[in-house]
């Protein structure tokens, strides 16, 4: 057998897994037997016509390279492509009220749907972005009908899972500097969460909202309904301290990244001092609704702002006080943020070769962070050419992984 051969078939396998094609849907795509199907995938038959290799490629939705050349097939494996990020816009596009009646069996339950949603939520927060988008798509949908359909009895949790999926498709899009796309599904969290009145759900939405706002130019608006949001949830804060207290603090740290960049060091400062407090308030690291609020996420919220303020130097300071006990408490997906954000801090102050490894522990941390993110691409491309020796070939080695160029 052929390693080429085989190589070939298993990629051709992984991706037929991965688009979610049974073998005799993909063999009737292709245009051959289930046999022939078996037989590419385990190598026995060699994909050595460049139309079959094509029409392969075309089917699965993939560059003909994806399939043939190594390096190509290695960067397409790691990271979410475009076909998933099509995937979860196509879903925001449906709208099950109107065909109900085509899905056969029964609607999902609340509960089922919130399950599932948890299990997307961790791998988010995990930084395993392809889990997130293989299920996303699907799971707005089932969330949509839930909520569509639930009791009476649970129509305030499945509004609560229907504004996580919307921002979850949020968050992956802005992720991936997808801005338009983003700003619809942080709007359908907002709408969903106004229909019930629910506090929970609304402080979520506008999380959403803010944060498609800041990344559109839209910082004033940003700043307008984060505050607005607070203000509306602090009367409540003296009997629900305990439910609402850690969302309270998690819209205040957004206002200070949106005035940070929009160069108010007062206004961001204020946030940040508010949010300390609450943290102070709250204790120990706290994980209500995910949050992952508490005096270690504040303080890199603070961090994270003086970068947007281009003041490094302070920011360094400010990330001198980080314990790696403190650190290594947080999930992957917030870890790696820090790391990005020091990379920015120390290349601003000229000290490319600490950031250059700055950026390799975040990449060692959430791989998919550095090689699939254009924020990680950018800076990678400004490291190549300004970093040599050890710390050169470092940077040459991830922006390899990563398919950066200067």
């Amino acid at each position: 057998m052929d390693d080429q051969a085989r190589e070939i078939g298993r990629r051709v396998r992984y991706w037929r897994l991965r688009r979610n094609l049974s073998r005799q849907h993909f063999a009737d795509m292709v245009g051959r037997s289930v046999s022939w199907v078996d037989k590419v995938e385990t190598g026995e038959r060699a994909l050595l016509r460049l139309p079959m290799l094509e029409r392969v490629a075309e089917v699965l939705e993939v560059e003909p390279t994806v399939l043939a050349d190594a390096p190509a097939a290695r960067l397409a494996e790691n990271c979410v492509d475009p076909v998933e990020v099509q995937a979860i816009r196509a879903a925001l596009g449906r709208y099950p009220s109107l065909s109900a009646n085509e899905r056969p069996g029964p609607p999902p339950t609340v509960e089922q749907v919130r399950r599932q949603l948890e299990h997307v939520d961790h791998a988010w927060l995990s930084s395993h972005f392809r889990v997130v988008a293989r299920h996303l798509p699907r799971l707005i949908g089932e969330a949509q009908l839930a909520e569509m359909t639930a009791s009476l009895a649970d129509q305030g949790r499945a509004g609560r899972a229907l504004v996580v999926a919307y921002r979850l498709a949020s968050s992956m899009l802005l992720k991936f500097e997808r801005t338009d796309v983003a700003w619809l599904a942080a709007d359908r969290a907002m709408h969903t969460a106004l229909k019930r009145e629910d506090t929970v759900a609304l402080a979520r939405a506008t999380r959403s909202v803010a944060r498609a706002m800041t990344d559109t130019g839209q910082r004033d608006e940003a700043i307008e309904v984060l505050i607005g949001m607070a203000d509306r949830m602090r009367p409540e804060l003296a009997t629900r301290e305990h439910e609402l207290l850690s969302l309270y603090g998690m819209l205040l740290l957004p206002v200070s990244i949106a005035a940070a960049g929009k160069d108010d060091p007062a206004l961001a400062f204020a946030m940040h001092q508010e949010a300390t407090a609450a943290a102070v308030r709250i204790g120990p690291q706290h994980e209500s609704h995910n949050t992952i609020f508490g005096p270690t996420n504040v303080a890199l919220h603070r961090i994270a702002a003086l970068v947007r303020l281009h003041e490094p130097g302070q920011a360094l300071d400010h990330a001198r006080g980080i314990q790696p006990t403190e650190l290594g408490a947080l999930p992957p997906e917030r870890k790696v943020n820090y790391f990005l954000d020091t990379t920015t801090a120390l290349a601003g102050v000229g000290r490319y070769q600490d950031a250059a490894r700055a950026l390799g522990e975040a990449e060692q941390v959430a791989p998919e962070e550095v090689r699939c993110r254009p924020l990680a691409h950018g800076l990678l491309r400004s490291l190549l050419s300004n970093t040599h020796g050890e710390p050169g070939r470092l940077v040459r080695q991830m922006a390899d992984r990563a398919g950066v160029t200067v």
